[in-house]
Parts: structure tokens; C-alpha cells; sequence
């Protein structure tokens, strides 16, 4: 079975990267272990994420949870410039209490299904002032910098929390993408863990069975079933980690036998599921 490409690693809770692309690159569709935030600062970008497509403004914030299945395509006409901070699970969850839960962002972006924010009005957003703060942070060298970086970093997650959760700044709608793909991913999100056919998904889409797998190629470049599979396998990877019994997770996720689904995680992630419980 091909996969989506699993890009970029983590090896701490925290990074975070300041990078100016002045060279045509080309991203396939690709998945991430961790949380990703970027403050796009320039350029002509349109970020796709989970059959959704983003065109980017300056300032526009991009959240993309771990597992989520994103590309952007950019315009190597001018320079692409953006802030990106890699974030793993534990990291966010370590500021988390009973009054305040610095995930929250991502937790209404999956609500909403928008995962573009955006300023309203710069001159007078505080949230700005820090993202500012931000760049010039990762830009500079000093004293601790890495540290800095970080506890900047954490005044923006609060002020963005702050903001999103009071309306200073907006999940937008999409502008351009299939929205019966989207559909289709929703569904297949909201069922993921049942016994899901092509067929069913094409009724639930009022589109035909061949009408389906064409659109469905054709926004993500990938199949239909390989789509569901990896889905169920990083949701069950996710489990496994969590500390839910192997044979739980098997049947949690939507396979019908343990040797199947055994086989299929194996040659995914190059590893058994009993390895993912020890990481």
C-alpha cells in the first residue's frame, strides 16, 4: 500500500522555524506526527488541508492537527515567507488546566472545519504586536533565544485562544476547493470506525460510485480506500500510544480481523502495533 508522505520530525515538545523560500518547491500531500501552526508573513500560497483550500493573506494564522493530510501550492514567483512552530501533543497538554486549555484553537477549527484564522484589523490587534514580537524573536540571536522564542510563543497561544474564543479574530470559510469532498471527508470522519463501503459513501454523497473515486482522486491524488485505510491506522496508532489494548484498537478502528489490520499497520508504519505502545 503507497501512503501519504509523512514529512518533517519532531525530537523535542517544541520547535520553531522563521523560513523565506525564494525557489520553486513543489509539496506533495503530506502528514505530520505533531501539531503545526503557521503565521504565513508573505507570498501567494494556497494551503490545502483535509479537502479544504485556503488562499492566505498576510498575517493569516494556519493551524494543522497532527494526521491531518495538507499540501500548500505556492507561487515561486515571489518569496514565500512564514513562521512555523511544530508542536507535539504532550507539549500542548502540558498548559492545560481546569480554567484554560491552550488546544483550544485547534479544538474549534475541527468544530467549525475552517483551519485559517485571521486579523481583522492589524494596527489594532494585540495578537499581532506578539506575532511581531515573534518573528523578531526567531529572527535574532541572544541570550536564551531558544527559551524566548518559547515563552513568546506561549503569549501568543494564549492571546490567539483569547482571541478565537471572543471573535477577534475569524475561522474562514474556504475559497476554493470541492466542497462534496469535503463532505465526503466528514463523512468518513464521522464513520471511521464502522464498516464503510465506496457505495455507502457515494449514496451519502448523492454521487455515483465512479463520479465519487474520480473526485476524490482527483482533489487529493489519492484513492478512496487508501484514504479510509491510512485514516483508521493513524487513529490507531494514536490509541495504541494512549495506552488502549492492541485487540481494542484493531476493532476501534474498523478492521474486521487482527491479522489484517496487523499487516496493514506493519507495512505502513514499517513497525508492529505493540511497538507503537512503547513510544
Amino acid at each position: 500500500m503507497t501512503g501519504y508522505e509523512k514529512r518533517g520530525y519532531l525530537n523535542s515538545d517544541f520547535r520553531l522555524f522563521h523560513l523565506t523560500d525564494t525557489k520553486k518547491q513543489d509539496f506533495e500531500y503530506h502528514y505530520h506526527d505533531f501539531d503545526k501552526i503557521i503565521i504565513f508573513i508573505r507570498g501567494r500560497v494556497t494551503y490545502r488541508i483535509e479537502g479544504q483550500a485556503y488562499e492566505l493573506q498576510p498575517y493569516d494564522i494556519v493551524l494543522v492537527s497532527h494526521n491531518d493530510i495538507h499540501r500548500p501550492d505556492i507561487d515561486p514567483s515571489v518569496p514565500y515567507e512564514r513562521i512555523i512552530v511544530y508542536l507535539s501533543p504532550r507539549f500542548i497538554t502540558s498548559y492545560r488546566s481546569d480554567t484554560y486549555d491552550l488546544s483550544d484553537c485547534f479544538h474549534k477549527a475541527k468544530e467549525l472545519r475552517s483551519n485559517v484564522l485571521r486579523i481583522h484589523s492589524l494596527e489594532k490587534s494585540g495578537l499581532f504586536k506578539t506575532i511581531t514580537d515573534l518573528e523578531y524573536a526567531c529572527a535574532h540571536d541572544g541570550y536564551a533565544k531558544e527559551l524566548y522564542c518559547q515563552v513568546v510563543f506561549l503569549e501568543f497561544m494564549i492571546k490567539l485562544n483569547r482571541a478565537a474564543l471572543t471573535g477577534r479574530v475569524e475561522y474562514i470559510s474556504p475559497g476554493t476547493g470541492d466542497r462534496r469532498i469535503s463532505a465526503v471527508m466528514e463523512f468518513i470522519a464521522g464513520h471511521l470506525t464502522e464498516d464503510l463501503t465506496v457505495d455507502q459513501i457515494a449514496d451519502a454523497a448523492y454521487l455515483s460510485r465512479y463520479h465519487l473515486m474520480h473526485l476524490f482522486k482527483q482533489a487529493t491524488g489519492y484513492t478512496l480506500g487508501n484514504y479510509i485505510t491510512e485514516k483508521r491506522l493513524l487513529l490507531a496508532r494514536d490509541l495504541l500510544r494512549s495506552g488502549t489494548p492492541v485487540t481494542s484498537v484493531c476493532f476501534d478502528c474498523g478492521f474486521k480481523n487482527y491479522s489484517t489490520f496487523s499487516r496493514a499497520y506493519k507495512k505502513y508504519f514499517e513497525s508492529t502495533p505493540s511497538d507503537a505502545k512503547k513510544t
